[in-house]
């Protein structure tokens, strides 16, 4: 083990004196300063973390998911951050008057027209709204001339944007030239495309100009897949299934969740989803993408391989606990094999016409972040592959996954298509580090007009007083009285702590406790006709049948159950997410408190928890 180096009180003092340079450099430029945002996003070393000079473009561009500066060994030159997400940066004024509107704009509930959505007001069809494409390329050029065209290819692409479009009405989306190149290689070795989509908010994930490209310039084949369907009603999964079957004829379109859900009750949007070891294998879905790639091969690529998986993975699934862990421990010599990809994949090479080379199928799956691409894999390939994470961009770059012999998984990283929707709105889908918000409260204002986001978690108005009527709401008040009920104080004064309390709201939308879904155009005009529809029936028996197994695998035994997970199906990884809320550590410290009182007989590792409420701060008749 190394030996500490010492840090002497001059260098702690340079240190400082660093810190107060790039605090003062921010506020003059008019900025936030990211050392001194709540956000937590900290732009340091600038300078070594570039390896791209598209922002030399005019624009100003915010940089979230800052990771240490730590080298691998035996990697010369490698960048942590090469990957992180880049984002137009607001200015201080424009983050400052959105709170001034949280504070008095009255919340009122939104019609339910207001919910539908037309993919073309989304992204204008035929307008800038495209993404970065490859330009061309020989043999004949150098490594530095290809990655010098490819920048001033991206920079006329950001000016495009920008010169048709002002920024107040652009969505966020991805300046990072680094993770575009990954979607560009897993493009050009892809067979099928999956573009995968939160049913919660399809439109904003699919983005059409992907789809010309993929059906019309590559002559590629695109699977849709509608994910998190347990998250929306099955009357609207069918909607939205025939919306983009009628409007992009040539896409074949599945539904698939990783992790079903157990019940959609609002009243329970407390109640943590937990799995057992077994989750992954008891995704819904598979089966359909199998039927849709045969359909696509038409015998091209032996696929029996992987049907025969399928089916042994259903029959492992059904098996007591302890038989299954027996068939893991059987199973060792199937193991999935994972190739990392590195730089030297990412280096020049050029789109091949053959499909299908060696005869394997190669699945690449893109989408945008936090729409469950890799739960996605990890439910096909039945156990844990794949580290997921609720944190957009969580992915840093693109991998395989040898499914079977003759089927190849390619997990893309998530990918933010310029479009013209609701910032707000992003948010709650899930684009955005949470936890790097300057301003959340306005989302919440957008949620809460949307759902009765004071009903479901019983909160009192801040200035109510007793025995008159209770006054209106807005955001503020929103963020202020469930950071009153959860007990969420400031540092300094102990007031309450209404930018954790926003975040912790916004936690709670992603995670699809509290789930607000778009809808397509004429949605509510033609309910009665989407409800009684026969393929609505069929979902909502195979939803129903994949929660009858769920509960039944888990034994109806809480206390029994491992491994939080998301709505998503997303469990936390070991180390945990640089992002996390403070909420879930707290939920976390009573694992190490002993429990008073005589010790049961053979408890289990959660045992101590039986009984005993986590959100005691709610009131034992709210949970």
């Amino acid at each position: 083990m190394h030996r500490k180096r010492p840090f002497s009180a001059k260098q702690k003092k340079k240190q400082l004196q660093d810190k107060r340079e790039r605090k003062r450099q921010g506020f003059q430029d008019g900025m936030r300063s990211s050392s001194n945002s709540r956000s937590g996003s900290h732009d340091r070393h600038e300078d070594h973390t570039d390896t791209s000079d598209s922002e030399s473009f005019s624009l100003q561009v915010r940089k979230l998911n800052q990771q240490p500066q730590v080298r691998k060994p035996g990697e010369h030159g490698y960048d942590p951050n090469r990957y992180r997400l880049h984002f137009d940066r607001e200015s201080r004024e424009e983050v400052e008057r959105r709170k001034k509107i949280a504070r008095e704009k009255i919340l009122e509930p939104a019609p339910e027209v207001e919910t539908e959505v037309d993919i073309e007001d989304v992204y204008k069809t035929g307008s800038a709204l495209d993404f970065p494409k490859r330009p061309p390329w020989n043999y004949q050029m150098t490594k530095d001339q290809l990655l010098a065209r490819e920048e001033k290819c991206f920079r006329e692409y950001l000016e495009n944007i920008y010169s048709t479009f002002p920024p107040s009405q652009l969505s966020y989306f991805e300046h990072n030239l680094e993770t575009w190149r990954q979607l560009w290689r897993v493009l050009e070795m892809s067979d099928i495309v999956l573009l995968i989509t939160d049913i919660r908010h399809p439109v904003i994930n699919f983005s059409p100009a992907l789809y010309d490209f993929v059906t019309k310039q590559m002559k590629r084949n695109l699977i849709l897949v509608l994910n998190k369907i347990d998250l929306a009603p099955p009357s609207l999964v069918v909607a939205w299934k025939h919306y983009f079957k009628s409007r992009f004829p040539e896409i074949h379109v599945i539904c698939f969740t990783s992790y079903p859900q157990q019940d959609q009750d609002p009243s329970t949007v407390f109640k943590k989803r937990r799995k057992r070891r077994k989750g992954w294998s008891r995704a819904m879905g598979p089966d359909q993408l199998l039927s849709a790639c045969e359909s696509i091969v038409a015998g091209r690529v032996d696929l029996s391989s992987w049907k025969e998986k399928i089916e042994r993975d259903a029959a492992t699934s059904r098996l007591p606990l302890e038989d299954s862990e027996e068939e893991d421990d059987d199973d060792e010599s199937a193991a999935v094999l994972v190739e990392h990809q590195t730089d030297v994949a990412m280096e020049a090479g050029g789109f091949s016409q053959e499909i299908y080379k060696d005869g394997i199928l190669t699945v690449g799956c893109v989408g945008f972040p936090n729409v469950g691409k890799s739960s996605l894999i990890n439910g096909l390939v039945g156990r844990k592959v794949v580290s997921v994470s609720r944190t957009p961009g969580h992915t840093k770059y693109f991998q395989t996954y040898f499914l079977t012999p003759t089927v190849k998984l390619c997990d893309c990283p998530g990918l933010i298509f310029p479009s013209l929707v609701d910032r707000k709105q992003q948010i709650l889908a899930g684009i955005y580090p949470i936890s790097q918000i300057q301003e959340p409260y306005t989302s919440v204002g957008f949620l809460a007009s949307r759902i009765p986001v004071q009903a479901l978690l019983k909160l009192k108005h801040p200035d109510a007083e007793h025995g008159k009527p209770e006054p209106p709401w807005c955001a503020w008040d929103v963020c202020e009285a469930w950071a009153e009920k959860r007990g969420y104080k400031t540092a300094k004064g102990a007031r309450n702590d209404v930018y954790r309390a926003a975040n912790s709201l916004l936690r709670l939308a992603v995670d699809g406790r509290l789930c607000v879904c778009m809808r397509p155009p004429g949605y509510s005009a033609r309910k009665a006709m989407w409800e009684h529809h026969p393929e609505t029936a069929e979902i909502a028996a195979l939803q129903e049948a994949h929660r009858h197994d769920g509960k039944r695998s888990s034994g109806e035994e809480e206390e029994e159950e491992e491994d939080e997970i998301s709505s998503s199906g997303e469990e936390e990884d070991d180390e945990k997410d640089r992002d996390a809320d403070e909420e879930g550590e707290e939920e976390e410290e009573p694992h190490s408190a002993p429990k008073s009182g005589p010790s049961q007989p053979g408890p289990s590792r959660k045992g101590k928890f039986a009984g005993r409420n986590l959100f005691a701060l709610l009131g034992e008749d709210e949970c």
